[in-house]
């Protein structure tokens, strides 16, 4: 049983841009992972991985075998001379469940250290609790229960209001499955119901089941490549718990003809843990009930770095927070003056809440960050921005809406049909206004924000009005009364001319 003490591990992270690196010893891979950039949205500066299968052997025999030890240790070794090597000071050492349960772990742990890092060993009720920060930081208001699925053990935990109140940590990792399975579905599917009922941890039905892993990730990628999903970043994909059974019908009967597929960013080894890993997710969907089921690709890395946010990061957008240090990168200040511009179209854009006023603000921000890019290639690199980099706190709705506004943006109006697979027509409508909205402020300052200050973009009555000083008369061209025109008829309100005041 895992109840939860949210209790800090390290420090809280200063808000100092450092680079730092967590390293994850797990029970099928060593991993190390280099972020960078905003702390509420850290970027990927690198990402190795080593597959020592090190609780493969406390499966058969109870101990860490020395072949895997010897894998994983040569793996930290690298690690340890190229954090040296880049300078990288900041460094968080973890291993789960297959050093914790083995009776050689404690020797293999100090093995690390002598390597010159400082590894803690998790505990069950750690690791879930990082992994729920990691899924409640990616997914903030989520609710529900977080299934991680590693090579040694499955952690279920529960999360509401921010926090992760209980759980529990099962033995049916990667690498226990294929001997669980080996009597059949049913002996299979008892076991499973037997674990859970034997300890006081119950999910209630009808929540949404948040999926963590490397192994449930690599399920997302099969599901979206069955249904030529036009998104290709397993974060955030979402399907009913009947997509899902059938997904592991699918993987059964392709695994028993021997047709496995290959997939794109999926591993070799991970393609072989596919079965496995989604006869456990039927089960599971069988005895929790969920009513949606979630891919996070934030998990326990992420959620160590979470769980050493100050509070005032934690409270920030994540999606604002990625695309401002996004497109800062392509240029100093274009966050700041993205933020103008929106404020500049904000009359125009309707009452449409928070949650769409950032997504107006990020794709405000990602339509003029195209600018610097070559004419024929802005509205198409905008809209993969848009659809494949993977911004955090961001759903497929919300993904569509960025994609249509930085296309009309650019004076494409109709939307594309992957567009429409994601997002209902009437949001990419509104989002299309946003582009032509942006549009407008964008060639009438032409890319002097302070123009827009004394200048006003409002709706009076039925009408679209554009009042600016005097002195500005000179910036009002053609271009400004076609987008005013343009903008207006989308918005079904007549646009006035140009009001000049003082």
């Amino acid at each position: 049983m895992i109840r939860s003490r949210h209790t800090a591990p390290a420090p809280a992270l200063p808000d100092d841009g450092q680079q730092r690196a967590i390293i994850d010893i797990g029970s099928n891979t060593v991993r190390m992972v280099i972020y960078g950039g905003p702390q509420r949205a850290p970027a990927v500066l690198f990402n190795e991985k080593v597959t020592a299968r090190l609780g493969r052997g406390v499966a058969e025999s109870g101990k860490l075998s020395g072949k895997g030890m010897a894998t994983a240790l040569a793996a930290l070794a690298r690690f340890a001379r190229l954090l040296e090597l880049r300078g990288v000071t900041d460094v968080d050492t973890v291993a789960t469940a297959a050093a914790r349960d083995a009776r050689n772990g404690p020797e293999f742990i100090a093995q690390v250290a002598a390597l010159g890092l400082s590894p803690r060993l998790l505990s069950g009720e750690q690791e879930a609790e990082a992994s729920a920060q990691g899924v409640l930081s990616a997914f903030p208001g989520a609710a529900g229960v977080v299934a991680d699925l590693g090579g040694g053990s499955l952690e279920l935990i529960d999360i509401a209001h921010g926090q992760s109140t209980h759980g529990v940590s099962l033995p049916l990792g990667t690498l226990r499955l294929a001997a669980l399975r080996a009597d059949g579905p049913e002996k299979f599917t008892r076991r499973i119901h037997k674990m859970l009922t034997e300890t006081d941890w119950a999910a209630h039905s009808g929540q949404v089941l948040y999926l963590v892993g490397g192994s449930l990730r690599a399920l997302a990628r099969f599901a979206m490549v069955q249904q030529n999903w036009p998104i290709d970043d397993p974060h955030g994909f979402d399907v009913t718990p009947e997509e899902a059974a059938k997904v592991a019908r699918s993987l059964a009967a392709r695994a028993r003809d021997g047709e496995m597929p290959v997939i794109s960013g999926v591993s070799a080894s991970r393609l072989a843990s596919l079965p496995d890993a989604a006869a456990l997710l039927g089960v599971l969907v069988r005895e929790l009930k969920p009513a949606r089921i979630v891919f996070s690709g934030w998990g326990l890395r992420e959620g160590l770095l979470a769980q050493r946010m100050p509070a005032d990061v934690a409270a920030q957008n994540p999606l604002i927070a990625g695309v401002s240090a996004f497109v800062d990168a392509q240029q100093t200040g274009l966050a700041a003056a993205s933020a103008k511009v929106a404020a500049w179209t904000g009359a125009v854009a309707g009452a449409t809440g928070a949650r769409d006023d950032a997504l107006r603000l990020a794709a405000t921000m990602l339509g003029l960050a195209s600018l610097r890019s070559e004419p024929n290639l802005r509205a198409e690199q905008a809209v993969q921005w848009a659809l494949r980099k993977r911004w955090i706190g961001l759903d497929k709705r919300g993904r569509g809406m960025l994609a249509m506004a930085v296309l009309a943006n650019s004076g494409k109006m109709e939307p594309p049909a992957e567009l429409l697979r994601l997002t209902p027509a009437a949001d990419l409508r509104v989002a299309a206004g946003w582009g032509l909205a942006t549009r407008l402020a964008r060639r009438f300052s032409g890319g002097v924000t302070d123009v827009l200050e004394p200048s006003r973009l409002s709706v009076e009555g039925r009408e679209l009005v554009l009042s600016l000083p005097e002195n500005l008369r000179d910036l009002c061209t053609d271009v400004t009364t076609k987008d005013m025109r343009l903008l207006g008829e989308w918005l079904d309100l007549a646009p006035q001319k140009p009001v000049f005041v003082g």
